[in-house]
């Protein structure tokens, strides 16, 4: 079980999967009588209730199964003390002090047992809702096995997928404050209040691709720029709906130039780890515009990738 500071903030679980109860109805209702329940409304974008801590953390609020309400339930394993965990997408139940948040905007101030669960729970629902009719023939499909696959009238079962998708720090290399990383905007955000968000690249492992090449096409592709010595950081599932983020730094030589793809890319340019650090702070705008800059939100493997860059300047 992965847990701890030093992982990126979703891989940290203590959630014991106990697979091997899938199968068994018996156990599962007794379980669900004695367990605990993560709603989970994935018609509110995937909302979860959690209540704010005085500490600045949060935590997940889990019901009794008396006080669940009525939806589909997926069973997700047990807590370290015993304890069956599930989850149901419904909408969410109204109570005194508690919140509806997704996974995105709490993810990073979960203790450990919860940022596991609240990342399991969301990649399973968000399967569940794509995965009504098989694709194979059309007909509905009904859950089975705890919520962990479904069957078609055929008998024909499907399972929750993943889809790999690397996510790249690119440095040059430099140790110090003048080491620099490459960043790129997406063409796809817009800030209302017209700030510029930057962050690693990524992009999708293709079939018949390994992860690594994935990272040499995609860097080409989005930027222009050839990269080597990749060192694989890291992996978190990012259920957006369905994804597992792979984690890389990889060097480039800063003095080749940037040729964004503007489909993809709107801006990439490279940051000094100074830079990264008054960007962090809030103290830092863009130099031709004297927009804000911002980076990565905390939940995600791209601040994480960033943070560890510049926590090891010597690399």
């Amino acid at each position: 079980m992965m847990s701890g500071p030093h992982v990126p903030p979703l891989a940290r679980t203590m959630l014991d999967r106990a697979a091997h109860h899938r199968r068994d109805p018996d156990w599962l209702a007794q379980a669900f009588k004695t367990g605990l329940v993560l709603v989970v409304d994935t018609a509110a974008g995937g909302r979860a209730p959690a209540r704010d801590n005085s500490d600045g953390s949060a935590s997940l609020v889990l019901l009794d199964a008396a006080a669940a309400p009525e939806g589909d339930r997926h069973f997700l394993g047990v807590d370290p003390d015993g304890t069956p965990l599930f989850t149901v997408d419904a909408p969410l139940p109204a109570l005194s002090g508690v919140s509806g948040v997704t996974l995105r905007e709490v993810g990073h101030r979960l203790d450990d047992r919860d940022a596991g669960l609240f990342s399991a729970a969301a990649a399973l629902v968000n399967w569940h809702v794509s995965h009504l009719f098989s694709p194979r023939s059309g007909k509905p499909t009904t859950i089975t096995e705890a919520g962990w696959s479904r069957t078609d009238p055929d008998g024909k079962q499907m399972w929750p997928r993943t889809d790999p998708a690397m996510i790249v720090l690119i440095h040059d290399g430099v140790a110090g404050p003048g080491g620099r990383c490459l960043l790129g905007r997406n063409a796809q955000w817009v800030v209302p209040d017209g700030s510029k968000r930057f962050s690693t690249l990524a992009g999708f492992v293709e079939p018949g691709e390994s992860a690594e090449a994935a990272v040499h096409r995609e860097v080409l592709e989005e930027v222009g720029v050839r990269v080597h010595e990749l060192r694989y950081e890291g992996s978190q599932a990012w259920p957006y709906p369905g994804s597992l983020m792979l984690g890389f730094t990889a060097r480039a030589d800063a003095s080749d130039p940037i040729s964004v793809d503007p489909d993809e890319i709107a801006e990439a340019r490279w940051f000094t780890r100074t830079e990264i650090k008054a960007i962090r702070a809030g103290e830092y705008r863009d130099p031709d515009t004297g927009v804000s800059i911002g980076l990565p939100m905390s939940a995600s493997i791209a601040l994480y990738l960033i943070e560890t860059w510049l926590a090891f300047p010597e690399d």
